[in-house]
C-alpha cells in the first residue's frame, strides 16, 4: 500500500498501543501516511479519575498525550471528532466538517453516555462519558452534597467511594447507588461482590438493588425516591455512536462494528476497529479497557500486515479472567480474579504502581517523561 493513507480514528487505548509500535519498529511500509484523528490532544485514563476525585492523584495525572505520541510515531494528528463514515467512498467527515479521505481506516473512538436515554433528561445529570467532560465538569463545580450514582458495575461502584470520600468536601458527600436489576458487580465471584457490600455499609453508602430513573423531575429507584440529590452520575455503560450503524457497516444489535478474530470489519475488509466502539462477531466480549490494553498490540500487527498487503494474522484471545482492582476511595482496593479476591492498603499501592507504569511508559516513548 505504498502512497495509501492509513486513518486512525480515536485516540482509545488500541490505537496508543498502535502509536506505541510506530514509535519502536518504524512506520509501516515507505510511503505510507497514517493520520490520527481525535477530539482532544490527550487520553485520559479512566481509571485513574476514581483516585483523583478521593485526592490520590493530581488532576494532571492519568493523561497520555496523543499529539506528542503521534510526532514521535511519524503520524499526523488532526484535532477533530468523526460525525459520519464513508466507507465505501472511504471518507470520514469530522465536527469541524472537513474531510479526511483514506485507503484503509482503524475505529477506537470509544462509545458514547447513555445517561439521559436510560434515566431521562435533568440538568443534575452527569454522564461519566466522555470521560475528560466528566473530569471537567466535576473539577468546576462546588463539592456536592447528595450525590446518586447508577451503575453497578465496576465503574460506578469506584465512583460512589471516590464521591463518598471526595477530596476538599467537608462534610463528605452522601452517595447512593442504585446497582440497577442485575445487581452489585454482575459478573464478579460472589466473595468479591461481598467485600464491595461490606465496604459500601462501613462507608454509609446506601445500596439499592434496583433500576433508576428520573420520573416528573425526581430520581426514583422502584418505589422509593432518592431525593434530594445535587448530583446524578449516569455510569451505565458505553452505546455506540449513531454513525456506526449509519455508515452502513456491519453492526450488532445495539449497534457496535462487528469485527472478526483479527479485528477486522466482517463486511469492509479495509476498516478494523478496537475498543468500546466495535463488538466481537466470533464470541461475546465486554467493554472494558483490560480488553482494549490487550487488542491493541494485535491491531497493530495486522494494521502493519494489511499496508504490506498481506493477509492479517494476528488475533486476540481474551483471558479467561482479568485482574481488577477497584479503589474504595479511603485508602484501600479490593482486587477480583476469577474466583480469587484481596483487599487492603497494599491492594490501593499495587493499583497505583500498574496505572502510573503505564501512563509512564507513554510517557518515555513520547518523549514528554
Amino acid at each position: 500500500m505504498s502512497g495509501k493513507v492509513l486513518l486512525l480514528v480515536g485516540g482509545g487505548h488500541a490505537h496508543v498501543a498502535v502509536l506505541a509500535d510506530w514509535i519502536r519498529r518504524g512506520p509501516p511500509g515507505a510511503g505510507v501516511r497514517t493520520v490520527l484523528l481525535t477530539p482532544e490532544r490527550h487520553l485520559r485514563y479512566s481509571g485513574m479519575v476514581p483516585g483523583w476525585l478521593a485526592g490520590q492523584h493530581a488532576q494532571g495525572e492519568g493523561l497520555v498525550d496523543l499529539a506528542a505520541l503521534a510526532a514521535r510515531a511519524g503520524v499526523d494528528w488532526v484535532q477533530g471528532r468523526c460525525i459520519a463514515l464513508d466507507p465505501v467512498g472511504r471518507s470520514v467527515t469530522t465536527d469541524s466538517g472537513a474531510i479526511l479521505s483514506f485507503d484503509c481506516a482503524s475505529l477506537d473512538s470509544g462509545g458514547v453516555g447513555q445517561g439521559a436515554a436510560l434515566l431521562g433528561n435533568d440538568p443534575r445529570l452527569l454522564d461519566v462519558r466522555p470521560i475528560e467532560g466528566f473530569v471537567k465538569r466535576i473539577a468546576a463545580m462546588p463539592p456536592p452534597r447528595r450525590v446518586v450514582v447508577a451503575g453497578g458495575g465496576a465503574g460506578g461502584v469506584e465512583l460512589a467511594f471516590a464521591l463518598r470520600n471526595l477530596a476538599g468536601a467537608d462534610p463528605r458527600p452522601e452517595v447512593t447507588l442504585a446497582t440497577g436489576a442485575a445487581g452489585l458487580l454482575p459478573g464478579f465471584a460472589e466473595a468479591v461482590r461481598s467485600q464491595v457490600a461490606t465496604a459500601l455499609v462501613r462507608q454509609g453508602i446506601a445500596l439499592h438493588l434496583a433500576d433508576a430513573r428520573l420520573e416528573s423531575g425526581r430520581m426514583m429507584t422502584g418505589a422509593s425516591t432518592l431525593e434530594p440529590a445535587d448530583l446524578i452520575i449516569a455510569a451505565l455503560g458505553s452505546a455506540a455512536p449513531d454513525w456506526v450503524r449509519e455508515s452502513g457497516l456491519a453492526v450488532d444489535d445495539t449497534g457496535f462494528a462487528l469485527v472478526d478474530e483479527h479485528h477486522r470489519s466482517v463486511s469492509h475488509g479495509h476498516i478494523f476497529a478496537a475498543g468500546d466502539v466495535s463488538a466481537r462477531a466470533d464470541r461475546p466480549l465486554v467493554h472494558s479497557g483490560v480488553h482494549a490494553v490487550f487488542a491493541g498490540p494485535v491491531l497493530a500487527a495486522n494494521l502493519r500486515s494489511v499496508l504490506a498487503d498481506e493477509a492479517p494474522r494476528a488475533t486476540y484471545h481474551p483471558r479467561r479472567h482479568s485482574l481488577y482492582l477497584i479503589n474504595t476511595g479511603d485508602g484501600r482496593a479490593i482486587a477480583s480474579y476469577g474466583r480469587l479476591s484481596a483487599e487492603g492498603a497494599l491492594v490501593l499501592a499495587l493499583k497505583h504502581w500498574i496505572d502510573k507504569r503505564w501512563i509512564r511508559q507513554y510517557a518515555k516513548l513520547a518523549g514528554t517523561a
